[in-house]
């Protein structure tokens, strides 16, 4: 597994090794063993998974306020996503900087997004399905969204009418939001 730094300290793409023949394709997902090597060292406790049947569906900008928040590895198991990660920790030199990586069932390409982060995706094909790891289990009094077009972070989703949830339509600016992260 090639794991990719990214302009946004502690953000990284997995791309892994993928063997092929005439049968298909095996591959490594996950690799604790190749993460501690880099210096991450994560326990993930749940698997969560999402189907998406619209083109153009939004999901986010979501996350979780400590003592809650989560680090996610996200992957696009069936068609493909614009999944975007927003550095939310104040203190940070890259704070509310943003990083867009296309995930596909294709390139098999992972995103490694850590806590104090938001997140969310775009489908760019129809009957897509995302699947991701968490280190943290899922906590409704936690739960939090920002608006996925808020113009102090000024993410280009590259599509002006996306398919969003009653959640993700009546978000909060982040400057509305109670977002606890620092650096």
């Amino acid at each position: 597994m090639k794991i990719i730094e990214t302009e946004i300290r502690d953000l990284y793409i997995l791309e892994p090794v993928v063997h092929g023949d005439n049968r298909g394709w095996f591959f490594e997902s996950f690799s604790d063993r190749e993460l501690k090597e880099k210096g991450i060292d994560i326990v993930f406790v749940q698997d969560n998974h999402s189907f998406s049947a619209a083109k153009g569906t939004l999901r986010g900008l979501h996350f979780q306020i400590a003592p809650k928040a989560q680090t996610k590895l996200v992957r696009c198991t069936r068609g493909a996503i614009l999944d975007v990660a927003v550095d939310l920790r104040v203190g940070s030199p890259t704070f509310l900087k943003w990083k867009a990586v296309r995930l596909t069932e294709e390139n098999k390409r992972q995103l490694l997004i850590p806590k104090g982060f938001a997140h969310g995706f775009l489908t760019l094909t129809d009957n897509v399905e995302v699947q991701y790891k968490v280190d943290e289990f899922y906590s409704p009094e936690h739960d939090r969204s920002i608006r996925f077009d808020d113009p102090q972070i000024g993410i280009d989703w590259g599509v002006d009418a996306p398919i969003l949830s009653d959640k993700d339509r009546r978000a909060p600016l982040l400057c509305d939001s109670d977002v606890n992260f620092t650096y």
